[in-house]
């Protein structure tokens, strides 16, 4: 599990020398920058005051030294070497005070801090340095102390969640709610396994996702802030915190508490760094099922999750009964690009991405073919969608291949379908599916079937169903439902009363098969 530095180390949360200088305080000794103004975001962890030329030896890093100068006046050489003294030692910066010693900035100094990049500045205005060093060190406590808390609490609330059985996105809710910026949790290979945060910052994050990775690999900057995800010396993915505005030691802190958690909840799942895969490739086909967000909105999730997006051709499947990682394996295996994700009721979508100049329609009946090979489940359903070039069509292949797979129930399941189903192949049971949750039609059923509906007599309905799905086969309906053939007279001249209908009729008989065929649609 990734450790998190001591936090009293000089990592710890720190005022710049920018913010130090905008101090009530510190303005009232009416401070100038002389030398170093393009290092002035430099943290400073400590106030010292010193007036060695050695002070170096003093310092450990990040202290702003307050000095008059006064063991400095009249050698230039020692002015020289206490400039580099601080800036060996990785000071922040150094302010001398104007007054006996040094009336105005000493040249020697000021040139040897511009050569070193050490911010200098001058007091113009008598300055106890007490005031300033009690103000400074007060409010870094209160920082550091802030970043305790902060700490502290982000790990409770986390642990909490864990503890409850929250999943995955809801850790991450929380992580970018205390960092007020986008998260992103990726494998090694940059592929996003989940985002938390804002949508339209988010997107924004994961519309130049490939530039931004290679950044969020390198060192940090900007408040690009990343932990890493692993254990027993492996690391498996990492975390980052995407523009954080904070202090950046607090945005470490935070990135480090995330990372425990996460590795936590990884360890007490028991799943793999895959299956985190599967919940980010089940929120985005979730989402381009549902319709409730734009295709368009989510194409940013879809190049980040790793789906080749530009000039390709997607093939819409959904898999009834179909293993999820077995899936994934297999697409894996047969080196085609796309997403897995199961959805509801037994059905799992499968989004393949083609190269433009391959065959669609013969590689998704390969793939169908393998899939009942391997599982050994010859009656294995997969339907699909006529292939999309424009990823805004995509949505409507989905559902139009979810549909298919609904419209494929147990009896027509037993036909001779093709090893890929389509709209075209489930004609009338299809299309009622696809119309299904349209009210004229949900009227219609209702109506033909107000006799026997208003009655619940299901034995009448299963008869009607057999009846009428057996093409009026009256002996092969009596034989399914083990009644002799007058008793099945009988029923069928019940159904025939309470229906106001003639069954030997032929469009009578399809009126009520379609009204029956719209009401199980209805109820599953």
């Amino acid at each position: 599990m990734t450790t998190t530095p001591d936090i009293w180390e000089p990592l710890e949360p720190a005022l710049s020398v920018r913010q130090v200088l905008t101090l009530e305080r510190v303005l009232a000794g009416e401070p100038e920058v002389v030398a170093g103004a393009r290092h002035l975001d430099r943290p400073v962890r400590w106030v010292h005051v010193a007036e060695a030329a050695d002070v170096g030896v003093m310092l450990s890093g990040g202290e702003m030294v307050l000095t008059t100068g006064v063991l400095l006046a009249g050698d230039e050489e020692k002015q020289a070497e206490y400039v580099r003294s601080l800036h060996r030692a990785e000071a922040a910066a150094v302010v001398l005070g104007l007054g006996r010693a040094f009336p105005a900035a000493p040249d020697v100094m000021r040139r040897a801090a511009e050569r070193c990049g050490l911010p200098m500045v001058v007091l113009h205005r008598p300055f106890p340095f007490a005031e300033l060093t009690e103000e400074v060190q007060s409010r870094l406590v209160r920082r550091k102390f802030a970043a305790v808390s902060l700490s502290e609490a982000v790990r409770t609330e986390l642990t909490a969640l864990i503890t409850a059985g929250a999943p995955l996105q809801r850790l991450l809710d929380e992580v970018a709610r205390h960092s007020a910026c986008p998260v992103v949790v990726t494998n090694l290979a940059h592929r996003v396994l989940g985002t938390a945060g804002e949508r339209p910052a988010v997107d924004d994050v994961l519309r130049d996702w490939e530039r931004i990775a290679r950044q969020a690999g390198g060192t940090e900057g900007d408040g690009w802030i990343r932990a890493e995800l692993g254990g027993r010396g492996e690391r498996w993915g990492r975390i980052v915190l995407c523009g954080y505005r904070g202090d950046t030691a607090t945005g470490r802190l935070l990135a480090d508490r995330a990372a425990e958690a996460l590795v936590l909840h990884r360890m007490l799942g028991g799943g793999a760094a895959c299956s985190w895969e599967e919940q980010s490739a089940q929120s985005l086909l979730t989402d381009l099922v549902s319709g409730v967000v734009p295709a368009r909105q989510l194409l940013p999730r879809a190049r980040a999750a790793g789906l080749p997006v530009n000039r390709r051709t997607f093939v819409p499947l959904v898999v009834r009964d179909g293993d999820t990682s077995r899936l994934d394996r297999l697409l894996r295996l047969l080196g085609l690009p796309g997403l897995v994700a199961e959805l509801a009721h037994g059905a799992t979508a499968v989004l393949l991405s083609l190269p433009r100049d391959q065959d669609a329609d013969a590689l998704a009946a390969h793939f169908a073919a393998r899939l009942r090979t391997d599982s050994g489940m010859a009656r294995t359903v997969v339907a699909a969608a006529d292939p999309r070039v424009a990823w805004d069509d995509v949505p409507a292949g989905l559902r139009e291949a979810q549909h298919v797979a609904d419209a494929v129930t147990d009896s027509s399941a037993a036909l001779d379908l093709p090893p890929v189903v389509r709209l075209r192949d489930v004609h009338l049971r299809g299309l009622i599916r696809l119309l299904r949750d349209d009210p004229h039609v949900q009227s219609f059923a209702e109506r033909e079937l107000d006799g026997l509906l208003r009655e619940t007599d299901e034995d009448l309905l299963s008869v009607l169903r057999t009846y009428l799905a057996t093409g009026r086969n009256k002996s092969r309906t009596a034989q399914l439902h083990h009644v002799s053939r007058p008793a099945l007279y009988r029923r069928l001249e019940a159904i025939q009363v309470r229906l106001g209908v003639d069954l030997d009729d032929f469009e009578q008989a399809a009126s009520v098969h379609i009204a029956l065929l719209a009401h199980d649609a209805q109820q599953q």
